[in-house]
């Protein structure tokens, strides 16, 4: 009887543990994966006013930091496009410099972890900001460079908050 009373205490006192550990949140609008939190925007604008917006949320055009994230971004965005051109603009320019792809963070862009499309980037002139999307099963190979005049949509990303919360974190 004392046995399962100390087994029943200590299943209790895990509980209570599990109840109060700090849980990674996002808010309301924005989608958790990983230890990040992902907006993807309903309404276009140009990559400037794209990236303004992201700021004013707390975060950033994203950066895409792994092949993983871009196959779950790749694929979030494949099932939002509802035309080819309706194409998301992720936080990669090379407007301070011709073919020097930067993120927004100011670090350069690892080839080893590029995403272009076929034939891709094409360095035309005025194509200094990068988007994504492919229609199909592209994940890997959805980045275009094109004008960063252009409307389209956007992918802000933050960090996923740490909050004490009195739910057990799934």
């Amino acid at each position: 009887e004392r046995v399962a009373l100390l087994v029943l205490s200590a299943l209790l006192a895990a509980a209570v543990v599990a109840l109060c550990d700090p849980c990674s949140k996002c808010e309301e609008g924005w989608e958790q994966h990983g230890g990040k939190c992902y907006y993807f925007s309903t309404n276009k604008s140009s990559w400037n006013e794209s990236r303004d917006d992201c700021r004013a949320k707390g975060g950033d055009l994203v950066k895409i930091d792994s092949r993983e994230e871009q196959e779950f971004l790749g694929k979030k965005v494949r099932g939002m496009m509802t035309a080819h051109e309706d194409k998301f603009w992720i936080g990669l320019t090379d407007s301070a410099e011709q073919g020097r792809w930067l993120w927004v963070d100011g670090s350069p862009l690892n080839k080893s972890l590029s995403y272009w499309n076929d034939n891709e980037p094409d360095n035309w002139p005025e194509d200094d900001c990068v988007m994504m999307g492919e229609k199909g099963d592209r994940y890997l190979k959805s980045w275009s460079d094109t004008s960063c005049k252009v409307s389209r949509r956007s992918i802000c990303e933050k960090p996923a908050v740490k909050g004490q919360n009195k739910t057990v974190c799934v």
